[in-house]
């Protein structure tokens, strides 16, 4: 039975976090870039599917010149073998064969579990998005734990309704960065005001190497396609 994104799980304590990161090549028709989107938004059918949205990144900053972003997904499921379902489901291989991989020039995924996760799984239509992504120093992550590197950005952040902070547990897609972080706003003012003015104070630099920060406006529910 199909799982809409905000149905059974309003109130989970443990949710798992999925972010597939795409550059689409210049090239690509924006017909196919379209069709791309509208069929990654219908894997919200899936059963092992809480939340998905694909969309326009709509910036991208990154201390490694070789990662430019143009397209993000996200979902999240209710377990790792929830996640592995759906990766494995026929339905998402044929989207991935047929709409991704034809127009897309490099992928980056991270996953990561959400413990203590409250309020609805979805992400609400219209709400800003803003993901970070670390690579840590060598030996970082035995001195100190994220709570170390991603210091109170709660406590910080009251404008944020939303907050994920996780350690990635794929890392053969991953390029090597380790933690990911979703801080969901209910709009876009959010992202340019404090935050920026107190970026230093969230990310402790001292134990990463490169950073990925990517600003996304979560956009309205997209009707599913016939695939």
């Amino acid at each position: 039975m199909p799982s809409s994104s905000s149905d059974s799980s309003s109130n989970p304590t443990q949710i798992i976090e999925h972010i597939v990161l795409l550059k689409v090549r210049p090239s690509a028709a924006p017909s196919a870039v379209t069709a791309m989107l509208r069929n990654l938004n219908s894997l919200v059918s899936l059963e092992p599917v809480l939340h998905i949205s694909a969309g326009p990144i709509s910036r991208c900053r990154s201390t490694s010149a070789s990662l430019t972003f143009t397209h993000i997904l996200h979902s999240r499921h209710r377990s790792k073998p929830h996640l592995t379902s759906y990766a494995n489901h026929p339905t998402h291989v044929t989207v991935v064969s047929n709409y991704v991989r034809p127009i897309v020039d490099d992928v980056m995924a991270v996953d990561w579990v959400a413990d203590n996760f409250s309020g609805s799984a979805a992400v609400p239509p219209g709400s800003a998005m803003r993901l970070t992504v670390l690579k840590l120093k060598e030996g970082a992550a035995e001195k100190r734990g994220k709570s170390e590197v991603m210091r109170g950005i709660k406590e910080k952040f009251p404008s944020i309704e939303q907050l994920s902070v996780g350690e990635n547990f794929s890392p053969e897609r991953a390029k090597g960065y380790s933690i990911g972080a979703i801080a969901v706003l209910k709009g876009v003012a959010g992202l340019d005001s404090e935050w920026n003015e107190q970026k230093d104070k969230v990310i402790n630099m001292e134990f990463v190497d490169d950073v990925v920060v990517l600003d996304y406006l979560v956009p309205p529910t997209v009707k599913l396609a016939s695939l």
